[in-house]
């Protein structure tokens, strides 16, 4: 099975929140708890930018980022990869789709997957 299949799978199978971490230009990591995300493509995961403002900051400053999420059956993945901010065009226009409205989404930021884990094994 395809790294992206396998992940999208699992992703199909998530549970609860999302882990995205993000560091500031000194190293210093910034984690945080989302719940408006989803896919785009076969290889971004999409975070709406809702309520950032470390996490806004780091990914302007050109921060790399990872997200963390577990599926139904206690079982991990993590994705890393560069991140973009979109507050316009195609990415934009889908986060918009499904974050909810009661919330502004500011924008969508991608976390573009290079690489992905199931626990300690590489995918």
């Amino acid at each position: 099975m395809k790294t992206v299949e396998a992940v999208k799978e699992a992703w199909g199978r998530r549970e609860g929140p999302v882990i995205l971490a993000t560091v500031d230009k000194e190293g210093s990591p910034n984690i945080i708890y989302v719940t408006c995300v989803g896919f785009y493509g076969d290889d971004k995961v999409v975070v709406a930018d809702n309520y950032f403002d470390k996490t806004r900051r780091n990914i302007k400053a050109g921060s790399k980022g990872a997200a963390l999420f577990m599926t139904k059956d206690q079982k991990a993945y993590q994705l890393k990869g560069k991140l973009e901010y979109h507050d316009s065009g195609p990415v934009f226009e889908d986060m918009k789709k499904w974050n909810p409205t009661q919330h502004p989404g500011h924008a969508a930021v991608a976390l573009v997957v290079k690489e992905a884990y199931s626990g300690a094994d590489r995918l």
